[in-house]
Formats: C-alpha cells, sequence, structure tokens
C-alpha cells in the first residue's frame, strides 16, 4: 500500500493563501506522519478550477493512473478534489475501480464508509459548491461595479484604450473609426466572412496590425462594450 499527495490551487487563489500549494503539501505530509505512512509522490493541478470535469483534471488523472489496489490519495480538504458534488463523485467512482480510497487530513468523513461518514461527505462537497457559487456571485458583481464605474474590467476591449489614471477606460480613436466600418458593412448586408475580407482590404486592421478573421470579428460584434455593432 502506498499514499499518493494530490493538491489543487484554482486560478483566484494566491499561493501565499491558507489553501496554497505548500499549504497543502505540508497539511497532507503532516497526516501522513501520523499514520507512519510516507507519500510516495505528489499530484498537483495549478490554476485548474474545482468545477472542471475529471478530463480537464491532468493532475488528478496522473494521480489516479498511479493507484493500485488498497492505495490512498491524500488531500488537504475534501473541496482541493474540486467543488461540484458531480465531479468529486465521477473522482471517488474513478478511484474506487482502482480498489483505493481517498483521504482527507482535515478528516471530513473520509476515515471509513459508514453511513455517517458518507453523509458528512456528501454534506462538505455541497457546502463546497455552495461556496464557489457565492464566490462566483460576488466576483460577478464586483466586476459589474467597475465596469460601471468605465473602470478596466478584464482585457481592454477593442476601440477603447487606459486612460492615464491606468484605471479608467477612454476610447481609442483610431480603434472606433474601425468599429464603424464594421458596423457600416455589417449594415449593409455582409457577413462576418466577407466583413472580414472588406476591412483587410482597406487596410483597417484589428489592434497590433493583425489581419480580420471571422472569428476576430465576431468577437468584436459580440463585445459587451460594442452593443452598437449588434
Amino acid at each position: 500500500m502506498k499514499m499518493i499527495g494530490y493538491i489543487r490551487v484554482s486560478t483566484d487563489q494566491q499561493a501565499e493563501s491558507g489553501l496554497g500549494l505548500e499549504a497543502q503539501r505540508k497539511a497532507i505530509e503532516a497526516y501522513a506522519k501520523n499514520l507512519g505512512q510516507p507519500i510516495t509522490e505528489f499530484y498537483s493541478d495549478e490554476g485548474i478550477c474545482g468545477a472542471l470535469s475529471l478530463d480537464k483534471r491532468p493532475g488528478i488523472l496522473n494521480a489516479i493512473s498511479a493507484l493500485d489496489k488498497n492505495d490512498i490519495i491524500a488531500v488537504a480538504k475534501r473541496d482541493r478534489l474540486g467543488r461540484d458534488p458531480l465531479v468529486v463523485a465521477m473522482i471517488e467512482s474513478a478511484i474506487a475501480r482502482k480498489g483505493a480510497r481517498i483521504a482527507s487530513a482535515a478528516g471530513e468523513g473520509t476515515d471509513n464508509d459508514d453511513p455517517a461518514s458518507i453523509l458528512m461527505r456528501r454534506m462538505i462537497d455541497a457546502f463546497a459548491e455552495y461556496e464557489r457559487l457565492i464566490i462566483k456571485a460576488r466576483t460577478k458583481a464586483a466586476l459589474l461595479v467597475k465596469k460601471e464605474k468605465g473602470q478596466r474590467v478584464g482585457h481592454i476591449p477593442f476601440g477603447y484604450q487606459l486612460s492615464q489614471d491606468g484605471i479608467h477606460l477612454a476610447q481609442n480613436e483610431q480603434e472606433q473609426y474601425v468599429l464603424k466600418q464594421i458596423n457600416i458593412l455589417r449594415k449593409k448586408g455582409y457577413s462576418i466572412r466577407e466583413t472580414a475580407i472588406k476591412m483587410n482590404k482597406k487596410q483597417l486592421y484589428n489592434r497590433g496590425e493583425s489581419k480580420w478573421n471571422h472569428c476576430s470579428i465576431f468577437r468584436v460584434i459580440k463585445g459587451a462594450d460594442n452593443n452598437f455593432l449588434m
């Protein structure tokens, strides 16, 4: 029997936080030491959202592949496996098929499979998903407030540039002219692909002087800050 460690952080978690990779590693190592069972290897998913499906999680897939019968995958907390109950259930099923099991350094009902422990695990998974949805809602609300204030949110949309204060957005006159030309072509009935061809012939290029294609034209048309193009 061997014990394998698995650690994960999502894109919005800082390395120095309580859920950072190093903090997780130390928690797992301390747990393994108390059991007198050394960790043979660590697998990780860095910058991976806990809601992503199993096929998009190379770290956990490799960890599962390394399992033999009676082996253990140790995590600092169950939510490191995922923040979607369905995803966690798929991971548990894959591990069970290998004849192995999951152990949490925080306990969380992973010591055995009695009804109370199974119930605890399901409740923890449900609260992990709830926390993920709350974080998502708060982030969306915060970004909306910034957007309403005219502040930069994510990448700078085509047609705009950062103002001198480095926070707010200001119109880029040259790119706004390009947007108007796209709008004119679309109103004339040209398809997205035909619009790209026409714009390139006019030498009215995309940002960075790169040529337009149907994908880049589509992104500009669908851009939230360019609703006049719809």
